[in-house]
């Protein structure tokens, strides 16, 4: 839950923010020069871009949670404090790379499961490779709301 109160409060601060930037531009847009008016639109922009940033990764984690919930109700979330870990906390790179696998071979039998896919995600962030676990976690979000059995 602290991450979600974390996210929420960035999101609180953002949104001042983005207010207040708004209210710059408008200032700008008011000026009636031809600058001024150009740098208007250009602060204007700002805000909305944040904002459309703000929202795609706030639906993304919302999405992500509500399928680890509905994983975890099925007894589908697998316990990895048995894996060793470094001194860092981090899993062991052998131990995260066998895990990677396994996972990987379960999405090559079965590509069309979302919880598969989301377990290769789990296993590419073990690994280290967030980017990965973040475009994998797509293609399951993208299954899962395509599934009928989300709820």
């Amino acid at each position: 839950m602290r991450t979600r109160t974390t996210a929420l409060l960035i999101t609180a601060a953002l949104v001042v923010y983005f207010v207040l930037l708004g209210g710059r531009a408008v200032v700008l847009l008011g000026t009636g020069d031809p600058v001024g008016i150009g740098l208007g639109v250009g602060v204007l922009l700002l805000p909305l871009i944040g904002a459309w940033i703000v929202w795609t990764n706030l639906r993304f984690g919302f999405v992500t949670e509500r399928m680890a919930r509905l994983l975890d109700a099925e007894g589908g979330l697998p316990d990895l404090s048995d894996l060793p870990r470094r001194p860092s906390g981090r899993v062991d790179r052998q131990a995260a790379d066998a895990w990677f696998d396994q996972r990987r071979a379960e999405v090559e039998a079965d590509r069309g499961d979302w919880r598969k896919w989301f377990l290769l995600a789990q296993a590419y962030d073990l690994a280290g490779d967030r980017g990965r676990a973040r475009e994998t976690m797509r293609r399951a979000i993208e299954l899962f709301q395509s599934s009928a059995d989300q709820p």
